[in-house]
């Protein structure tokens, strides 16, 4: 690898690409690089691909928009790295053909990432390119799994001074603010309302499941623990990103969450996970941390996506 900017953004820029698996010129540039001249990042741009370690695709219906992805190389060589150890690209995320019958809901996920890091860029909260992991796998029985678009990391500053945690709201006390993880579900209404209400089963079997534990000759054995204990010390609450219909299929698929959400079966699971939904253009015309966000238990709220349940916005008043 050479004329690589190690300690700077040549290496992040590469990074992003092999974790966000791909994203055009512009998102590229406001993920990376907001404080400086576009025409930089395209410098850039231009150099890792003669490097051999990215590469695009055009998009001739789109104004002839550049689609930029990792290679082989460049996944190989970013996989090594200790920030993106763990985190191998999933297979064909540096095949041209792959990446262009993907890039609908590609870059759907990376604009919807980019609309969390300018908001928490706003608020003076960290989230960090490399905050925003899709597809971490979570393994259920039988070889099944759920494997979130997702998984967000994301600090919110304490106004305080003190650290905190809320179990309510699924964040945890760290130094300096408060931590909160979400797994972020981004909808191009390319399945039915049902399937994708089908996903909230799927998370709360995720919730509960916990592996038979291995026979041993012990007196008194402990008890099996939910695997998702082993990465989280709370399970991350549940965002959908409704995209790809009108304001009546959006209303559509919200409806179809809430029909899942009253099955008994999820009762003990939406007790602990705030699950929230909200239109694409909402997030991107007010942010995420407006109250845009529908709880799918309570049809009548707003909430912002890092609300504690014992807060929520209705239209007109706040309930405590």
């Amino acid at each position: 690898m050479t004329n690589i900017d190690t300690g700077g953004r040549d290496r992040l820029t590469l990074a992003v690409l092999v974790q966000y698996r791909m994203a055009t010129t512009a998102q590229i540039h406001l993920i990376i690089s907001p404080d400086v001249r576009v025409e930089q990042t395209r410098r850039r741009l231009a150099k890792l691909r003669e490097e051999g370690l990215i590469d695009r695709i055009t998009l001739p219906q789109a104004g002839r928009t550049r689609v930029w992805h990792p290679t082989r190389y460049g996944a190989q060589i970013a996989c090594e790295w200790p920030e993106l150890r763990g985190r191998r690209p999933p297979r064909g995320a540096a095949d041209r053909t792959a990446v262009r019958l993907k890039v609908g809901h590609g870059l759907t996920v990376t604009q919807t990432a980019l609309a969390f890091l300018k908001d928490a860029r706003r608020r003076g909260d960290l989230c960090r390119p490399l905050d925003w992991i899709p597809g971490v796998h979570h393994p259920l029985s039988g070889g099944e799994a759920v494997i979130p678009d997702v998984l967000l990391c994301y600090q919110r500053r304490s106004t305080d001074g003190t650290n905190r945690t809320d179990g309510a709201s699924g964040a945890e006390g760290t130094k300096g603010g408060v931590l909160l993880r979400a797994f972020v579900e981004v909808d191009r209404a390319t399945m039915g309302p049902e399937r994708l209400a089908a996903k909230l089963g799927s998370y709360a079997r995720l919730h509960s499941y916990a592996p038979a534990p291995v026979p041993r000759q012990q007196p008194f054995p402990e008890p099996a623990q939910e695997t998702w204990r082993q990465r989280y010390p709370l399970f991350p609450r549940l965002l959908f990103v409704l995209d790809g219909t009108g304001p009546t299929g959006v209303e559509t698929r919200i409806n179809a969450l809430r029909t899942a959400a009253r099955d008994i079966a999820l009762a003990g699971f939406l007790r602990e996970v705030p699950v929230l939904a909200t239109p694409m253009t909402n997030l991107l015309q007010h942010g995420p941390a407006a109250p845009i966000w529908y709880p799918v238990q309570e049809p009548d709220h707003r909430v912002d996506w890092m609300h504690n349940r014992r807060r929520c916005h209705v239209v007109g008043c706040v309930i405590v």
